[in-house]
């Protein structure tokens, strides 16, 4: 890892409520982190490699908190369905293929090869059940260059018989076999336990798997609150619980002692808003999943303004793109629908608010990711906007929004993971 310095226009998050705009400023990069933003570079780093990018923007890289890589395939399809039914009808029969490895490898080759060309610099990431599949996913991601924490998905009930674990033992020796294979094998790829979400997990699994995030300080990742009708399930299969994420924490799996990540949140009560903000629990806001299968609009900057951590995903392929810019626009605009159709009492969505649970929120849940702050990880992604085309002036300001709302990776002119350059 080399130390560099870049120069360009910088934007970044100094809090959740304001962006912070730089133009024409040097970045400085030390051993893969930043350490220092300057008008004029100082002359100790001057002797430096410059990477000059000229009048282009300079923003952090984006985390996707919540994507399914094997649904990636079938992006686009089954959007007229709520989401049990989207369940039974694409996601279960073509996860199912995952036990074939020649298939999962040109599945995984298309979804790594997608993502690493994104915006994409960190991602939280929903295997299979299938562990040879599962590592095989976890070595393309590592050769991509991006950082990941991917998940054997774990579930035993309820769910067809070709997707189903063959009983609690087998389950939980797969998942404690492939945590020790992998937990150290990786530079930049992590396990993260994955409990699929409570209707497909038994009680003594959801047990078994608490005893595996205790022994092995792994992280959690599952779903909460997406949909009406998985709530009134999670309430008839756990009746003494207070609300579907007390279900979860009964259970162990909601944070506190341990790194979490819970999709979506769309319906979530108070009671478990504040169950999520004393456990520190990471809300994965994926909005375009949200719409398509017709989930609803989570209250994000409510849940902001309460202080709990949230990030955005793409949550493919509930949602159709792995294109993170979609997300962004995408949420700003729900949001709007929301505060103007159900509720006005909690407010849209700001430009700001979006692009912080894209960088800062979500990367967080990584360490010091998300900020060319001091002391920050360099994920960067640089911005080329000049074909998007406009007649008048513009500043610093109306270029970064327009980027956020039209870019995709034809924008994308370099992307760098931990202070490495990706492309």
């Amino acid at each position: 890892m080399r130390n560099f310095v870049i120069k360009g226009n910088l934007c970044y998050s100094e809090s959740v409520d304001a962006v912070r705009l730089l133009p024409e400023s040097y970045l400085v990069v030390e051993n893969g982190t930043c350490a220092g933003i300057f008008n004029e570079l100082p002359e100790k780093y001057q002797v430096w490699p410059i990477e000059d990018f000229g009048d282009k923007l300079i923003i952090p890289g984006i985390t996707d908190l919540h994507v399914h890589a094997p649904q990636f395939s079938f992006r686009g399809l089954g959007m007229d369905m709520e989401l049990l039914d989207w369940l039974n009808t694409y996601t279960f029969p073509e996860e199912s293929k995952y036990r074939d490895m020649e298939y999962a490898e040109r599945a995984y080759d298309s979804f790594v090869k997608h993502l690493r060309r994104s915006a994409t610099t960190r991602a939280a990431v929903f295997a299979t059940i299938h562990v040879p599949a599962t590592t095989m996913l976890m070595e393309k991601m590592e050769k991509s260059g991006l950082v990941s924490c991917i998940g054997k998905v774990n579930m035993n009930r309820n769910s067809p018989d070709y997707l189903c674990e063959t009983s609690v033992e087998a389950a939980l020796e797969d998942t404690e076999r492939w945590i020790c294979e992998t937990k150290d094998r990786f530079g930049n790829t992590y396990p993260i336990v994955t409990p699929r979400f409570i209707p497909t997990c038994t009680d003594d699994l959801m047990h078994g798997l608490r005893k595996l995030v205790e022994k092995y300080k792994v992280p959690v990742q599952s779903h909460l609150s997406e949909n009406y009708g998985e709530i009134a399930w999670v309430k008839e299969l756990c009746p003494d619980s207070k609300c579907y994420g007390d279900a979860y924490d009964r259970y162990g799996l909601f944070g506190g002692d341990h790194k979490c990540i819970m999709a979506h949140c769309v319906h979530s009560c108070d009671e478990e808003m504040e169950l999520m903000k004393k456990n520190g629990v990471y809300i994965a806001h994926s909005p375009l999943s949200n719409s398509n299968l017709a989930s609803g609009v989570a209250p994000i900057s409510k849940y902001l303004k309460n202080g709990l951590n949230v990030g955005l995903a793409s949550d493919v392929a509930g949602g159709d793109s792995e294109n993170m810019f979609l997300s962004i626009g995408h949420a700003l605009r729900a949001s709007k629908l929301r505060w103007r159709l159900l509720d006005q009492e909690v407010k849209p969505l700001t430009v700001d608010q979006a692009f912080y649970t894209a960088t800062l929120g979500g990367g967080s849940f990584f360490g010091k990711v998300g900020s060319f702050e001091n002391g920050y990880e360099f994920d960067a992604i640089v911005l080329d906007d000049s074909e998007l085309d406009h007649p008048q002036e513009l500043t610093l300001r109306a270029r970064f929004e327009r980027a956020l709302y039209l870019s995709d990776d034809r924008q994308i002119a370099a992307k760098f993971v931990r202070g490495e350059r990706l492309f």
